[in-house]
C-alpha cells in the first residue's frame, strides 16, 4: 500500500497568504487618448484645444478611472492634461497620466499604503503571485517593502509551489 502524498505547506495553519487581488478596485479603467484633439495628431493649438474640453461630454467617465496619455510623439505642454484633469476630477474616481498599468500602480501603491499590516508582525507570509484580475508588478514591489519589516518570512506563489523570498535572520 502506498503511502498517502501530504502537502505539509499548503496544509501549514501558521503559513498567511496575502493576495492583492483581495483588494482591487472596482470600476471601468478608461484609457483617454488627446490625439485626435491634435491638429494632424501633432499639434496642440490652444484655442482648439479648449473647445474640445468645453464641447466634451464628460458624463461617460461617472465613477471611473482614467489614464490621460497622448499615442502620438507630440510634446504636450502640462496644462494640457491639467485642463483634461479639471474636467474629469469632479466625476472620475481617479485620474492619472501615462498608462493603464501606470493606473493600476498608482492605485495598488494607495491602497497598500493605507493598509494596517501590523496584524502581519512575525508571521510566515505567501504572497499569492497567480491572479485574474490586472495587478501590476509594481503593487507587489510595494507590498513586500511595507510586509518586510515586520514579516518572519516571505514567500511568493502558491502554498504548494512558493519561492522563498525573505527570512528574517
Amino acid at each position: 500500500m502506498a503511502e498517502e502524498i501530504v502537502n505539509r505547506v499548503a496544509n501549514n495553519k501558521k503559513l498567511i497568504t496575502f493576495d492583492l487581488e483581495d483588494y482591487y478596485p472596482e470600476g471601468n479603467r478608461i484609457l483617454f487618448d488627446i490625439k485626435d484633439w491634435l491638429f494632424e495628431g501633432l499639434l496642440l493649438r490652444e484655442k482648439d484645444f479648449r473647445k474640445h474640453v468645453a464641447d466634451h461630454d464628460w458624463s461617460q467617465y461617472q465613477d471611473t478611472y482614467v489614464a490621460l496619455t497622448c499615442s502620438t510623439d507630440a510634446i504636450i505642454p502640462g496644462w494640457a492634461y491639467l485642463l483634461v484633469t479639471s474636467a474629469l476630477a469632479p466625476i472620475a474616481k481617479k485620474v492619472v497620466v501615462g498608462s493603464l498599468e501606470i493606473l493600476e500602480t498608482i492605485l495598488y501603491n494607495e491602497i497598500i499604503d493605507r493598509l494596517d499590516v501590523s496584524g502581519y508582525q512575525d508571521k510566515l507570509l505567501i504572497i499569492k503571485g497567480c491572479a485574474n484580475k490586472p495587478v501590476p508588478q509594481g503593487a507587489y514591489i510595494t507590498l513586500i517593502q511595507k510586509l518586510q519589516p515586520l514579516a518572519k518570512s516571505i514567500m511568493y506563489g502558491e502554498a504548494c509551489s512558493s519561492v522563498p523570498l525573505y527570512k528574517r535572520k
